[in-house]
């Protein structure tokens, strides 16, 4: 099977309205696939489950309450329409895309007609499955990348408007300059910002290659935000800066 896939991740991340990760269960019967698709998902910072039949699906779904499920036509005990079925009864609102080998009209318009939201056949580009996930999850209300003014990562909340910045519920002073990086930071979740991408978008012009003022504060940063905490600004060597839980 070819599968491509991007080398950067989603920014901003998606998140479910009570400000926890996106849940989506995978179905499918190999392996491999699963493995591929549970890494992508989560490097999107999403909670993700995995089943390998249509029972083990219904279980998991029952268990894990997932926003969107992944779900494979062909699979060894039950068809995909009839997990689909049995998950609709106990989860009406779910987004369901089916990743199928079949490709043919007939079969699109079966998935389609049975109440799956979307539809990719095999062999499918990663950036696509995202691309159409996201989607589904903005237009059934069960996700959105902020709370109104609000940017979450992990325990770190930024309420704009107020200009407060809280983690794990603490207050956290900050001055305006560092405010604005953190801001730049929080709405690129797990994207790595190299030093001049941070002086063109906190500074607003040219140091003259001064990089060092972003080192410096980022230590500011760190003083603040993580110091007695899991870190959650991370450093890549001779790349720039990541924020991430």
């Amino acid at each position: 099977m070819v599968i491509t896939m991007r080398t950067t991740p989603a920014t901003p991340e998606l998140v479910r309205p009570d400000g926890t990760p996106v849940r989506v269960l995978v179905v499918d019967d190999e392996p491999d696939l699963v493995e591929v698709l549970g890494a992508v998902l989560r490097y999107e910072g999403w909670e993700v489950r995995s089943a390998a039949d249509g029972t083990a699906a219904v279980t998991a779904a029952r268990e894990f309450r997932p926003d969107a499920v992944l779900l494979d036509i062909m699979l060894p005990d039950m068809d995909g329409l009839e997990v689909l079925r049995r998950l609709r009864a106990e989860s009406p609102h779910v987004c369901v895309l089916f990743l199928t080998a079949r490709d043919a009209v007939e079969d699109r318009i079966a998935g389609i007609t049975a109440g799956g939201d979307d539809y990719v056949t095999k062999p499918f580009s990663l950036e696509e499955v995202l691309a159409r996930l996201r989607g589904l999850l903005r237009r059934a209300g069960m996700a959105r990348t902020s709370h109104g003014s609000r940017l979450i990562v992990g325990d770190l909340t930024m309420d704009e408007d107020a200009r407060e910045v809280t983690r794990g519920g603490e207050l956290v002073e900050l001055t305006p300059t560092e405010f604005e990086l953190l801001r730049f930071l929080m709405s690129n979740p797990r994207r790595v910002l190299s030093k001049a991408q941070i002086l063109d978008q906190v500074w607003s012009y040219d140091f003259g290659g001064q990089a060092h003022v972003v080192e410096l504060y980022i230590s500011y940063l760190r003083k603040k935000i993580d110091t007695g905490r899991p870190p959650l600004i991370h450093t890549v060597r001779g790349v720039g800066y990541v924020l991430r839980p």
